[in-house]
């Protein structure tokens, strides 16, 4: 009797989670890299688009020089001139909140999701 009370739990909650997961996975959209410098956005790569990875290089004009690594579904920074290196120890992102920064450049990569076609959203301030 016991046995058969928790195999209709386990089925109810798999009932309602699976379409759950598929609907908010819906609703995230795809992953976009934003390459900002001095808080200006300077390029947006559509990270779910690619299918090979490449490298470009990013110069400020003053001396600082970033490699940026796109791979599908990441992104890093390969190679740079600073003294730190902190941008390049970061490694590839490929979701989260976590940013790569490199001060020196004032450069700002952040993964955002692409908002789902069909959804807009406006915002005030």
């Amino acid at each position: 009797m016991k046995t058969r009370v928790w195999i209709v739990i386990f089925a109810a909650l798999i009932a309602v989670c699976l379409p759950l997961a598929f609907i908010l996975g819906r609703l995230g959209g795809g992953h976009i890299a934003n390459i900002y410098r001095d808080g200006k956005c300077i390029c947006s790569i559509d990270l779910d688009s690619v299918t090979e990875g490449y490298s470009m290089t990013l110069d400020d004009g003053e001396g600082h020089i970033n490699t940026i690594r796109i791979e599908p579904g990441s992104i890093c920074v390969e190679d740079a001139n600073c003294p730190d290196r902190v941008c390049v120890n970061t490694g590839r992102i490929t979701g989260g909140s976590k940013p790569i920064i490199c001060m020196p450049a004032k450069l700002v990569i952040r993964l955002e999701s692409r908002p789902a076609e069909g959804f807009d959203a406006e915002t005030g301030g």
